[in-house]
């Protein structure tokens, strides 16, 4: 039996001034990961949270916290967002000089590698780290703010990582983030992901939409 998709509720499009009320709401509604948007203003054109915030919200959940470092230059920050409670890192290729040695200072931190995929980086950028890394993240929009639609041109870079990832034989996360609704959520998985990180999807309605907005992502 094929498991179930996961589902990554991202922060992003949550109520801010009731943070960790919307963490734990989500968590309880059936989230498998908190998604934790992080951008500097500068790699990407939004600034949004720093480590104090996740450090801030660990409290509120014992679900893994899947932080995504959009921010450059991402390693001097590694260490600040493994201290505060990040259980998978997740950086770009383009926000460091040497994206291997990046991987590898994740995994010394004891967290979960993950690599980002822009809409305009190709699946070949992994041709050389898919055996040290635990997670890829294909950017279905250009990163950056919440709310965005799909880029169709990325279900075939999704297939084509989820290729790279059965030949390699390890456990890999795919994950696809970026327009995900309950029309487009079908199509990713189809293609071969299997967690989804939504926001606008999963915070529209309040609280009590919760539950029901996760089950129609995850199809269910």
């Amino acid at each position: 039996m094929v498991s179930p998709v996961r589902i990554a509720p991202s922060i992003l499009s949550a109520d801010f001034a009731r943070l960790g009320e919307e963490v734990r709401a989500v968590d309880e509604a059936g989230a498998d990961w908190i998604h934790v948007d992080v951008m500097d203003g500068h790699f990407v054109p939004n600034i949004t949270i720093g480590p104090m915030v996740v450090k801030a919200l660990r409290s509120h959940t014992s679900k893994p916290f899947d932080v995504h470092l959009m921010i450059s230059p991402v390693d001097s920050f590694l260490d600040a967002f493994a201290e505060a409670g990040a259980d998978i890192l997740t950086v770009h290729p383009e926000a460091g000089p040497h994206i291997h040695r990046t991987v590898q200072r994740i995994k010394s931190l004891g967290k979960m590698a993950g690599v980002s995929l822009n809409p305009g980086t190709p699946a070949k950028m992994l041709d050389y780290l898919i055996d040290a890394i635990d997670l890829v993240l294909i950017m279905s929009v250009n990163p950056g703010f919440g709310g965005q639609s799909f880029i169709d041109s990325q279900l075939r870079k999704i297939e084509a990582v989820r290729k790279m990832i059965d030949k390699s034989g390890r456990q890999i996360a795919l994950e696809v983030d970026g327009g995900i609704d309950v029309n487009t959520a079908p199509r990713a998985i189809a293609a071969g992901a299997d967690v989804l990180v939504a926001g606008t999807a999963t915070f529209k309605g309040g609280p009590a939409a919760y539950a029901g907005n996760i089950s129609r992502l995850r199809g269910t």
